[in-house]
């Protein structure tokens, strides 16, 4: 298995890293995919992927952030990314019009210069996105027009429609434990509905701690649920689930 979006570098994750490595190994993670939200926590990020070979990093700005952060642009990414081998993905990136910590118009610039970033470099941008399906489709749909984009929609829970119209961008989605709630028999159906060959799993720990451990803090080896849940959903067993999801992160992110 593997957990394609964490955040290792929060609490209480980064206080007790070595046991949630261990915890992590002991269930049969093979890769955890740490995620950078502003500069500050790349700093942490870099200091996390020389801790255990099984932790790689992103470089990105979170939408939230992106009014602290109006100097990282495209050029500012590519300078950090030719330093750091295993920094192998740019995010987290995207639009979120529900909190507008960002205002509108940073947020899709910001975006923009992240995707710019990933096609030149030629490695994943990962989305995130609430309450602006259609600015992010419209965006991710006219930036990949003259590129070959690779593109993970992380902790999707968005609609069946904005579901297919990534699918026939090529677009990865990555289900976290929300599925597990019970009351996401919506996002279940939508789920359903996504081909496994596009279909990554993730926590998002410390946060959206998947049923039976909703109320506690997060971690990547809460992952089970998840593949659990999903594998009910997609009428299949947990083997294939952690197959295709395995190798779909693999194919995505370049790793052998």
């Amino acid at each position: 298995m593997i957990d394609s979006h964490c955040h290792l570098d929060h609490t209480p994750l980064h206080e007790n890293l070595s046991e949630v490595i261990k915890r992590s190994k002991d269930i049969g993670i093979e890769t955890l995919l740490t995620i950078s939200t502003t500069t500050n926590s790349f700093k942490n990020i870099l200091s996390l992927i020389k801790f255990d070979p099984m932790i790689y990093g992103t470089f990105g700005i979170h939408p939230h952030e992106t009014e602290k952060h109006t100097q990282v642009d495209s050029k500012f990414i590519l300078n950090i990314k030719k330093k750091h081998n295993k920094i192998i993905g740019i995010g987290e990136t995207g639009l979120d019009f529900y909190y507008n910590y960002s205002s509108k118009k940073i947020q899709k610039k910001s975006f923009i210069e992240h995707i710019s970033a990933a096609s030149l470099l030629n490695i994943p941008i990962i989305v995130h996105s609430r309450n602006a399906e259609m600015d992010t489709y419209e965006i991710l749909k006219s930036e990949m027009k003259n590129s070959n984009l690779k593109v993970l929609l992380h902790c999707f829970t968005g609609s069946k429609n904005f579901a297919k119209k990534l699918i026939d961008l090529n677009c990865y989605i990555s289900v976290s434990g929300i599925i597990t709630f019970k009351n996401s028999l919506q996002l279940a159906n939508t789920v359903c509905s996504i081909p496994i060959e596009n279909l990554l799993v993730e926590t998002d720990s410390p946060y959206l701690s998947p049923l039976p451990h909703r109320g506690k803090s997060n971690e990547p080896s809460f992952i089970v649920h998840t593949v659990d849940k999903l594998s009910e959903i997609k009428k299949t067993s947990k083997e294939i689930i952690m197959t295709y999801t395995t190798k779909n992160f693999k194919n995505l992110f370049g790793l052998s």
